[in-house]
């Protein structure tokens, strides 16, 4: 890739309090973009001041819905370098999601650098404190102006950051179990349809589920799949984990489940445990009946999200009761040890920004 163009701001922001961040709130000095025409490809890149982006009313991303998005993070490690985890795990993912929205993929390594040149430029807004790190939000959206549905001929490649602390924001640093709501009757995504890319629509159509169960005291749903309610699918934006008969159990993937990089790797340091991982469905009746040790969420955001408690329209059922469990707290303790240096990385995850 041609080292982007730098434009750096000249009215820096103040950062904010490293031990007050939650998540999503501040977004760093700058931005990097890049466009791609359909006669010409893909367009020089840049790197500006973060700022609005101009869009024409008739865009296609306003009216189509061709919009996709990416989330990984940059971590300060405990000797102060900065690097980035499976930024190119990201990257792959985005290309393969951009296909099946019909989009021109963003080549995965060119990605990749783009993201490592945009954190250089933004170094000093990685966090350091347990806990915290700077969040990239790679997106993609079609930016012709038109009507008639059809693919864009025109389309934005853009990436900024947001430091960031715990996603669920409680004492014990996102790992304090949270109330799930079971949602039988709405569905996040269906067999055939765009589930397993990370498109802006599968979030919409998760919104007003997530908001009843808030409602209702609840922190997130549990989505089941489409046809049936019968087998769990995804928790909120986030894979799920069951502890079952003492083996690590997960949903296989499929075109309406994302293939998580946080369930990857997770995957991946249970097995250098020693412990059985199995990719199978799991039946709504496992879950009810109480046979599951343990149950957590994973995912870029929260890391790891331990669920402490199931609501089946009305019928609650408390897993390990109420509280955290051991095999979600070491794979949470030793993947964001990995992530912040503690711990060697023996797979090859993290990459310095040079």
């Amino acid at each position: 890739m041609p080292a982007p163009r730098v434009q750096r701001t000249t009215t820096p922001k103040n950062h904010p309090d490293p031990t007050g961040l939650g998540f999503g709130k501040y977004f760093a000095d700058h931005m990097a973009t890049m466009e791609w025409v359909h006669d010409r490809g893909w367009l020089e890149p840049e790197i500006k001041p973060y700022g609005p982006i101009p869009m024409e009313p008739a865009a296609g991303v306003l009216h189509y819905g061709q919009a996709m998005f990416e989330g990984l993070k940059a971590f300060r490690g405990v000797d102060g370098v900065v690097r980035l985890f499976r930024a190119d795990a990201n990257a792959r993912r985005m290309a393969s999601g951009a296909l099946r929205l019909c989009m021109p993929p963003p080549e995965p390594k060119l990605a990749e650098e783009l993201c490592h040149a945009l954190v250089a430029v933004d170094r000093d807004w990685v966090p350091a404190p347990a806990g915290t790190a700077l969040y990239l939000r790679p997106t993609l959206v079609a930016t012709e102006g038109f009507l008639g549905v059809r693919p864009s001929q025109r389309y934005l490649f853009f990436v900024f950051s947001s430091p960031v602390g715990a996603y669920y924001s409680n004492a014990t640093g996102g790992l304090e179990p949270v109330k799930i709501k079971v949602e039988l009757k709405m569905t996040r995504a269906a067999k055939g349809g765009i589930g397993a890319a990370k498109a802006a629509a599968n979030y919409a159509a998760s919104l007003y589920s997530a908001a009843e169960a808030k409602k209702q005291g609840y922190s997130q749903v549990l989505w089941m799949d489409a046809k049936d309610h019968a087998f769990v699918e995804e928790v909120g934006t986030m894979n799920l984990f069951a502890v079952i008969n003492d083996e690590l159990v997960t949903p296989p993937l499929s075109d309406s489940i994302l293939a998580g990089v946080t369930r990857d790797s997770l995957m991946t340091l249970a097995r250098d445990r020693g412990m059985k991982v199995i990719e199978r469905p799991i039946t709504r009746e496992e879950l009810e009946s109480g046979k599951a040790k343990e149950v957590f969420g994973s995912g870029t955001a929260a890391v790891v999200s331990p669920v402490g408690e199931l609501n089946f329209e009305g019928k609650k059922v408390v897993i390990n009761d109420g509280a955290q469990g051991p095999v979600a707290k070491g794979l949470y303790e030793e993947l964001t040890n990995i992530q912040r240096g503690a711990k060697p990385d023996t797979h090859g995850w993290l990459k310095e920004v040079k």
